[in-house]
């Protein structure tokens, strides 16, 4: 067992740095969202349950499976004495083990309740402020002279547009900017985003969540990209884009105020529209 703890060991250092590291600095996923997007889940998923699988494997290596630890140990919780083949260094792993199982669960747990919440303040909001846009279903528009668009999902979605963003674009470009931000809603980007945002909240101290989290969004806009241009065509969306800069880009407009605009992110938009290498599929 010990050497499969090992095993597991080596894999969630690799999951946890240099894979998604290389993965981030990477050309390709431009190319290739959708398949860099689920690499990303993959990696996430793969590097959590082997650190665990690791630390809970090295634990459970006296009593030979976790099976059997787990029958061994249960019942002397409460009594303070310990089987003499098991160490502090195993029991140290098996309580690491659960306590960083539980800690990302209630992360997740937490960040999806207060996104919800999130979500449910903005339905209320836009359908007292919001005004609906003619001819299109589920769109509001909101007095405000920035221009700014996003979508709200829920059991009920609305994409959200500002006056200014439908005084500064053109009929078509207004069309291009409205599929990109149903494409999010349809494709369920926010499930995605929430799983990345409770990994980057649970590690903070973690580099490679932040770079996690961020790549995850612009491939994201990615995917909103090619669902519009498929729908509407690539001029239209290339002007939307350029129209709108930085600004439009997420994370521009936080609550904290002190974010700046994305202009990386946006060139990296920009870059792979009209890209022959890039397949929308």
């Amino acid at each position: 067992m010990i050497a499969v703890a090992v095993l597991l060991g080596a894999l969630a250092v690799a999951l946890a740095w240099p894979v998604p590291l290389a993965l981030a600095r990477a050309a390709w996923p431009a190319t290739v969202p959708g398949a860099a997007l689920a690499l990303w889940q993959g990696i996430a998923l793969a590097g959590g349950l082997s650190m665990i699988g690791s630390l809970l494997v090295f634990g459970a290596a006296p009593a030979g499976s976790l099976t059997a630890a787990a029958e061994q140990l249960l019942p002397l919780v409460f009594t303070g004495s310990l089987p003499p083949h098991f160490g502090l260094a195993h029991i140290a792993a098996l309580t690491l083990a659960v306590a960083l199982a539980v800690h990302l669960a209630l992360n997740l747990g937490l960040t999806a309740a207060r996104a919800e919440r999130e979500r449910r303040r903005q339905h209320q909001l836009i359908a007292l402020l919001g005004d609906p846009l003619p001819g299109s279903p589920r769109t509001r528009i909101l007095a405000h002279p920035v221009p700014l668009a996003y979508c709200v999902p829920g059991v009920r979605t609305a994409t959200v547009l500002t006056e200014g963003l439908v005084a500064a674009l053109d009929e078509r470009e207004l069309a291009a900017v409205v599929a990109h931000e149903r494409a999010h809603l349809d494709q369920f980007h926010h499930v995605v985003l929430v799983a990345f945002r409770a990994w980057h909240s649970a590690l903070p101290w973690f580099p490679i969540a932040n770079r996690a989290e961020r790549a995850v969004t612009q491939l994201t806009e990615m995917l909103a990209d090619d669902a519009a241009r498929r729908e509407i065509g690539e001029v239209p969306l290339r002007g939307a884009l350029e129209r709108l800069g930085a600004d439009a880009e997420p994370g521009a407009y936080a609550d904290s105020g002190g974010v700046a605009p994305d202009r990386d992110m946006l060139d990296a938009r920009l870059a792979r529209l009209g890209d022959p290498g890039v397949r929308v599929p």
